[in-house]
């Protein structure tokens, strides 16, 4: 079964990864990156070789975020980031091929132990099946 396995961040923590400390999160270091990013690429490097990895990606600051509805008169309505409303947002995902949702939770579990500064945020791993069918809705 496929599974979609997100982790989430805010705008604040990727202030954080260029340096920029806030009440939220601590300044990182360009170890602390080097590390997260090491570790994070050690686990798409497994997952590629046991052929559970579909696709992963980390996504780009909640400041190049782009929202697009619609107003009442079903026109459309844009409007660009950052959101200081929000809190947070999906930062990176993987899609995963596994066997059941005891292995996928062993990945999310190894995913939520990357390293970081001591103090930043910490967020849970989500993981979510993906529909394959139209019966996967009930």
């Amino acid at each position: 079964m496929k599974y979609l396995v997100m982790v989430q961040g805010t705008q604040a923590d990727y202030e954080a990864m260029r340096g920029n400390a806030s009440a939220h999160s601590p300044a990182w270091k360009e170890q602390d990156l080097q590390a997260m990013y090491a570790y994070m690429s050690a686990i798409n490097d497994d997952l590629a070789e046991t052929g559970e990895l579909v696709d992963g990606q980390g996504l780009a600051e909640p400041a190049k975020t782009r929202l697009v509805g619609l107003d009442a008169d079903g026109k459309p309505v844009i409007t660009d980031g950052p959101y200081g409303e929000t809190k947070e947002l999906l930062a990176g995902y993987w899609v995963l091929d596994c066997a059941s949702l005891e292995r996928v939770t062993e990945i999310a579990e190894r995913v939520a132990r990357c390293p970081q500064p001591a103090g930043a945020p910490e967020y849970p791993v989500v993981i979510r099946p993906i529909m394959e069918g139209a019966g996967d809705i009930g």
